[in-house]
């Protein structure tokens, strides 16, 4: 069997375990030299240093603000060449393609996450459902996400935990990326009759990724390793996507303002497919 054709069955599988589980694994994707420029990105980011010359969106962390605490940096692939050759690599477009049979894909929103070690306060992600903060974008929408691990993520690092199948449980609206209880939160996520608590921790080496869908539940504890955990989560969104009809109505909390940018191949690159 040729290469081409073990990839091509490979794919068919990941895709069969994204659309059943609601979330899939990929352990390698990046090239190392790609992974190692965009780990300088992001230190670079963290200290304030933008060689594109534009600095990112407004961001719950600065440089500058508690380096022990979960940093969260938005839109970093404007500010650094390093990052934006992750974000832009056509091995990204070309799996979300064959995950979802899209013509095009688009990356539309990124955010940069590094979770010190030492398992310190405040470093917890709650649990949620991505699609709750993303009310701009109308129900029908297609959109996924991308977490791209810039090291090696382990048990012991807080890696993204994902409830299988929680892709259709529809939408909740129940939950908080901040919330730092994981454990209590669990109680406050409906879980619907007949179905049941199936968390899965995704562990994946560096240069690999996740991919999972818009209303997957998930969350991740403290980083219990010795060393950082670098990753960023890149939100996409294919053909089968338009803004919501109330986007006007909607508040900044609601995500109004994350489809500012949908017109302008700076922030919102095309990663698969061609324009017409």
């Amino acid at each position: 069997m040729s290469a081409q054709a073990t990839l091509t069955m490979t794919r068919q599988a990941l895709r069969s375990r994204y659309e059943e589980d609601g979330f899939c694994v990929v352990p390698e994707l990046f090239p190392a030299d790609v992974v190692e420029r965009a780990v300088q990105g992001m230190d670079a980011i963290r200290r304030g240093e933008y060689d594109t010359g534009t600095p990112p969106e407004e961001s719950p962390w600065k440089p500058g603000d508690d380096p022990n605490v979960l940093c969260k940096i938005e839109m970093p692939h404007v500010a650094s060449r390093g990052v934006r050759e992750l974000v832009t690599h056509p091995a990204l477009g070309k799996l979300i393609a064959d995950l979802t049979g899209a013509s095009k894909v688009w990356v539309w929103w990124v955010q940069l996450l590094y979770k010190p070690p030492g398992g310190k306060p405040g470093t917890s992600v709650g649990w949620h459902q991505d699609k709750q903060y993303w009310h701009a974008f109308s129900p029908d929408s297609e959109l996924l996400t991308c977490w791209v691990a810039l090291s090696d993520v382990t048990e012991q690092s807080g890696p993204v935990r994902f409830l299988r199948g929680s892709h259709r449980w529809g939408l909740k609206n129940i939950g908080d990326f901040f919330h730092q209880d994981i454990e209590a939160q669990k109680a406050a996520v409906p879980i619907p009759p007949g179905e049941t608590w199936d968390e899965v921790a995704a562990i994946i080496p560096r240069g690999g990724c996740s991919v999972h869908h818009m209303l997957t539940y998930h969350g991740s504890g403290p980083n219990l390793s010795n060393a950082p955990r670098r990753s960023f989560a890149i939100h996409l969104r294919t053909e089968r996507s338009r803004p919501a009809d109330n986007v006007s109505e909607l508040t900044l909390e609601q995500g109004r303002d994350l489809i500012k940018y949908l017109d302008d191949p700076f922030y919102n690159p095309l990663v698969y497919g061609k324009d017409e």
